[in-house]
């Protein structure tokens, strides 16, 4: 699949909802904001909500994803490859994220590298690495690129 940058729950759905401690760097509040996208996409993923864990991205016909399959461009048409690939709980299975590194570019742009995994009982498990591009828009961080693999 793709994806388990997942991981995330709260404040609605995501994004950038979490509030940086006091006295923390604006790489640390990127890092955590981030953090918490992640968790509410996990979440979301694993009680087989594909249009909550789509929050995470970028809601424009710019977004890209990069997978098995080439190239998609665009939120919607994500979305739709998502809901045909995983077209149940059972198909999407329980995700999970490890081996993450958040890397601050800028204020307002970050990537973040890890490993996904889906366990999926019935159906064989799938894994995979990604590499997302995260942009601080309208103040709320969002995947606006996703390379999984």
């Amino acid at each position: 699949m793709k994806y388990s940058v997942i991981p995330l729950v709260a404040c609605g759905l995501l994004l950038g909802c979490a509030t940086a401690r006091p006295g923390a760097t604006p790489a640390a509040a990127a890092r955590q904001a981030i953090t918490q996208v992640l968790h509410t996409q996990t979440a979301a993923w694993n009680r087989g909500d594909v249009a909550g864990f789509m929050q995470g991205y970028w809601q424009n016909d710019s977004l890209v994803f990069i997978g098995k399959s080439g190239l998609t461009y665009g939120w919607q048409r994500t979305l739709d490859n998502y809901r045909r690939s995983y077209p149940s709980a059972e198909a999407m299975g329980q995700l999970n994220f490890s081996a993450l590194r958040i890397q601050p570019l800028s204020p307002d742009a970050a990537h973040v590298t890890g490993r996904w995994h889906l366990t999926r009982p019935s159906q064989g498990d799938l894994q995979g690495h990604f590499l997302l591009v995260f942009r601080r828009i309208n103040g709320q961080w969002v995947v606006v690129a996703d390379h999984s693999s």
